[in-house]
């Protein structure tokens, strides 16, 4: 390479180098350093939905799939935080300030243990802090949406809503017969006869199909169970409803598993009539910005929203072992 091309190549470095950090300066000299570096004594901040005077209310929403995933803070700083929103739970339910939470529920579902977590927590602020908890669905509150939504006091739901899917699924591939075409051998040394159980490389065997459906079938009891103590409703009626298929708004009303239709300001305005909380602030809760949330954002605003990139990050991100989930798929 001449020395021209070095010195283009040199000054085209040097302009991306200064454009860069045009760009992080400007976001830093628009930030509020007391804000950035502070330690606030809550996690949160509160961002005001209603201005009132008389007792408080807290939305909180969970939006994405329900999965302990503990994304990258510097690549990505919107997705759902499963530590993140039971610890928005906690500080609701704990603090004496606040006279009734809602969850504003958008997602197809996700982990068993997940949204056994959460719904976990919300009978526990149920029982001991004595605060209703209401849900209003969003445009999808499927199956572990619809497991956290179950112990809540009241489910409110658009007539449009998709809800439901009552049920436990695990997938995996069989790519055995794609390997043999290829003649492609895949060897596996293992412990026991079950070690490798839901390879990928080798069709199930009927007695690995029988174990694996006897453990779907116990999260599926479980499933059930919640939503009879939640709903009061008969097994065997949980169980005719549930059998994986989804549900509107208005159909999930007419079978019993959701209270009223309308929206999340609809929703509010019952929580405020049924426990005289006409003149309640409405808040819900933000990330307290630090320097991590800082970078992440900063570092966001420069390579932009390329969804091919987003997509990548997610798949990389994603783990590829089978596992059992509460989730609505298509």
């Amino acid at each position: 390479m001449n020395k021209k091309r070095w010195f283009a190549l040199l000054v085209a470095v040097v302009l991306f180098i200064l454009s860069t950090g045009f760009q992080l300066v400007t976001s830093i000299a628009s930030t509020n350093f007391e804000q950035l570096f502070a330690f606030p004594e809550s996690k949160f901040q509160e961002e005001v939905i209603e201005d009132g005077t008389n007792g408080k209310i807290v939305v909180l929403n969970l939006d994405g799939v329900i999965q302990d995933t503990t994304p990258s803070t510097l690549l990505n700083t919107t997705s759902y935080n499963h530590k993140k929103f039971l610890e928005m739970i906690e500080e609701a339910g704990s603090d004496p300030n606040v006279d009734g939470i809602i969850l504003r529920v958008n997602t197809p579902g996700g982990g068993v243990v997940e949204s056994a977590e959460i719904h976990d927590k919300i009978v526990q602020i149920q029982e001991e802090n004595e605060k209703p908890i209401y849900v209003s669905m969003g445009n999808t509150a499927a199956s572990g949406g619809y497991y956290i939504s179950a112990p809540a006091d009241k489910i409110v739901a658009h007539p449009a809503t998709l809800t439901g899917s009552i049920g436990v699924i695990m997938q995996g591939y069989d790519l055995s017969g794609l390997t043999d075409k290829l003649g492609i051998e895949f060897n596996t040394i293992k412990s026991g006869e079950y070690k490798d159980i839901m390879s990928t490389f080798r069709e199930m065997t009927d007695e690995e199909r029988e174990l694996l459906q006897a453990m779907i079938d116990d999260m599926y009891a479980d499933f059930v169970q919640v939503i009879v103590d939640g709903r009061g409703m008969s097994e065997n009626q949980v169980r005719e409803l549930g059998d994986g298929r989804v549900y509107t708004g208005r159909q999930a009303q007419e079978n019993g598993l959701v209270d009223e239709l309308g929206t999340l300001e609809d929703t509010i305005a019952m929580m405020k009539e049924d426990f005289d909380l006409s003149n309640a602030q409405v808040v819900t809760y933000n990330n307290s910005v630090g320097l991590e949330q800082f970078l992440g954002m900063s570092v966001q605003s420069l390579v932009g929203k390329d969804e091919e990139l987003v997509n990548l990050l997610q798949i990389v991100q994603d783990s590829n072992t089978p596992r059992a989930m509460y989730l609505y798929s298509n």
